[in-house]
């Protein structure tokens, strides 16, 4: 078995194509414009071009209105919608009925607590990606380096897929798929020498490590 791996946040065609030859199955264009990693609508239309066929061209928006996602979809070659600031599970419904593509719903977690609203958004969405929850007062609600304790999502099984993500490098991927059982793994930060810089060698080091966890 592959572990699908998504690199999100690129700003950078150098970058795209190496998350592509390092075998990623989904690249993540962020739109939040507190992101050190976000991009415009003009400059994701520009940059999705050099996204070999095969490979996913996700949207992560926060919180954006249907006229926000109306704007990237018709002048970009989206392929998924990524949610990740405080959608409902209606929200997320609305969205998906709405734009007619997949949606991905990110879901914080801290601790015990947190694990419970997963089913509420299984039903709803197409997928989930399992994220640390941002520290109160952060500007962004995910990439920010941090991980959370992958016990509490061990081997769990949802009625859709889900992606881990939160806190993933090179070096510890490996053993969150091995811990979690996950099929999948999503990484920003960790394949980064600074916010928002990229680097070719953490991408494809990354990919090689998810693949080493199965």
């Amino acid at each position: 078995m592959s572990i699908s791996v998504k690199i999100c946040g690129l700003k950078d065609p150098r970058h795209i194509a190496a998350a592509a030859n390092a075998g990623a199955r989904y690249i993540g264009f962020n739109f939040f414009p507190k992101s050190p990693r976000s991009v415009t609508v003009d400059e994701a239309a520009e940059l999705m071009l050099d996204v070999p066929v095969g490979v996913a061209k996700v949207a992560l928006v926060v919180n954006m209105d249907d006229a926000g996602i109306d704007k990237i979809l018709s002048r970009t070659t989206t392929d998924m919608i990524q949610l990740h600031g405080s959608e409902t599970p209606e929200r997320v419904a609305e969205v998906k009925a709405r734009f007619g593509l997949p949606v991905i719903k990110a879901i914080g977690i801290a601790g015990p607590d947190d694990v419970s609203q997963i089913e509420d958004f299984a039903g709803a969405a197409d997928q989930l990606l399992i994220d640390a929850k941002a520290p109160k007062g952060a500007d962004l609600p995910g990439g920010n380096g941090i991980s959370f304790d992958w016990r509490l999502v061990q081997r769990k099984y949802w009625p859709c897929p889900w992606m881990l993500a939160g806190g993933l490098t090179p070096e510890n991927v490996a053993e969150a798929i091995r811990l979690t059982g996950a099929k999948q793994v999503d990484v920003s930060s960790g394949v980064e020498t600074a916010p928002g810089i990229k680097d070719d060698r953490l991408i494809a080091a990354f990919c090689a490590a998810a693949q080493s966890g199965v």
